[in-house]
């Protein structure tokens, strides 16, 4: 709160990077905060938005380096040498990677524990560069924008929003699984006829 205070917008790139390579500030305890200051007129709040979305989106290719240059097995070991990440969270991440691709990128940003480390797969996967910061940049300013926007909303108790963080990130995670289930059922017809093809 007071690294924010102090420095405002860059106070918020600053923590939301630490939040993606090292998960001990939540972003669901950075971002209400800083949408409180904005309700206070002590930073704008689109400012904070695109400053958030730096932080998030630069951070985020800290791992895909790491999993790119290292491959699976070489940079799986270097991540679990950091505080707080284990092999459950790892395997999470990359198994969501590997269920939806691409797709996993810009939803895993609204996923518990896959949000960060979704980037590691990313790289080991060797998805392009440029992809892979499109679709974090646009994953990263939809969370920060609704998070930011819960701060602005309930001003000086924005405090409680970190009370009820667990239960609004597994109704993000029903969402998003809900909208690839409805997504897939819908195409079932065309995919069959794809595999069908296939053989």
């Amino acid at each position: 709160m007071d690294v924010i205070a102090a420095l405002g917008p860059v106070g918020v790139a600053l923590a939301m990077a630490a939040d993606n390579i090292l998960p001990v500030i939540p972003s669901e305890v950075v971002l209400p905060f800083a949408g409180y200051l904005t309700a206070q007129g002590r930073m704008s709040f689109w400012l904070a938005v695109v400053m958030a979305t730096v932080g998030s989106t630069s951070s985020a290719y800290v791992y895909y380096e790491v999993g790119r240059r290292l491959g699976p097995d070489r940079a799986r070991a270097v991540l679990l040498r950091i505080p707080l990440t284990d092999e459950d969270d790892i395997g999470r991440a990359t198994g969501w990677f590997q269920r939806h691709g691409g797709t996993a990128v810009l939803t895993g940003r609204f996923i518990p524990l896959v949000r960060s480390l979704v980037s590691l797969p990313a790289g080991t996967e060797r998805m392009g560069r440029v992809r892979f910061g499109v679709l974090t940049t646009i994953g990263s300013a939809m969370w920060n924008v609704i998070w930011l926007a819960l701060g602005r909303a309930v001003g000086q108790r924005w405090r409680s929003i970190g009370e009820y963080s667990d239960w609004i990130n597994w109704g993000f995670t029903a969402l998003v699984v809900g909208t690839i289930a409805v997504y897939v059922w819908k195409r079932r017809d065309r995919i069959a006829v794809l595999s069908g093809s296939g053989r």
